[in-house]
């Protein structure tokens, strides 16, 4: 399952979607309302949206998630968590909150603009991101160190790829990470990004030294 970001759809996701079953995988390529719902209730129009298509008995569930939909399957898990529970990979994942998150929420955009998940999304300790804890589940994570936001360049330190730092993307329990020369908005279009990503779904592990992938 393919899990868009933030005021995004799924068609952000579809070459990922399409680079996947090509490479052996059944996919669903879902669209929610991310921009119109708080996290909680995004999580359970995701449960409804999963048992129709992909808690069957003896099919392995993966995931693919770019930003916001990391943190809507961290809270999934914590709710649902499914029994046929397979790998995972978050692309750029606010895993600690984000910064510009944090940065949007004090001008006049969130005013004019309410979107209730970019108030959940912040750094501060009682955000959904730092509640929820380790994950419990086999993840790989990959993020970029480009950035192009004006506005991120102001609010994040270090190494960021224009909406998250590389250290608000890790998580703990995660299995593997990796840092990718990309950007926050086309990480999921990248084409080595997806060798990764089928690279982990298959092995658990990513390609570190980025040799090529078959």
């Amino acid at each position: 399952m393919l899990l868009h970001g933030l005021g995004r759809s799924e068609r952000s996701m579809a070459p990922m979607a399409e680079y996947l079953e090509e490479h052996g995988f059944r996919t669903e390529n879902v669209g929610y309302a991310s921009t119109e719902q708080p996290i909680r209730e995004l999580t359970e129009s995701l449960h409804d949206e999963l048992q129709g298509c992909c808690l069957a008995a003896g099919r392995r569930l993966n995931f693919v998630t770019h930003s916001l939909g990391g943190i809507l399957l961290r809270a999934y898990v914590a709710l649902y968590p499914p029994e046929n529970m397979g790998r995972a990979v978050m692309l750029s994942p606010p895993n600690k909150g984000s910064e510009l998150a944090d940065a949007v929420r004090e001008t006049w955009l969130a005013d004019v603009i309410p979107v209730p998940a970019l108030d959940e999304l912040g750094t501060n300790p009682d955000s959904v991101p730092n509640l929820l804890g380790p994950v419990s589940f086999e993840l790989g994570v990959i993020t970029g160190d480009e950035s192009w936001h004006p506005l991120g360049a102001i609010a994040i330190e270090g190494e960021n790829d224009g909406v998250v730092s590389v250290e608000s993307a890790q998580v703990e329990g995660m299995k593997a990470f990796l840092v990718a020369p990309t950007s926050h908005t086309f990480i999921m279009r990248d084409p080595e990004v997806a060798k990764q990503v089928v690279h982990f779904l298959r092995t658990g592990r990513f390609v570190e030294n980025r040799q090529p992938i078959d």
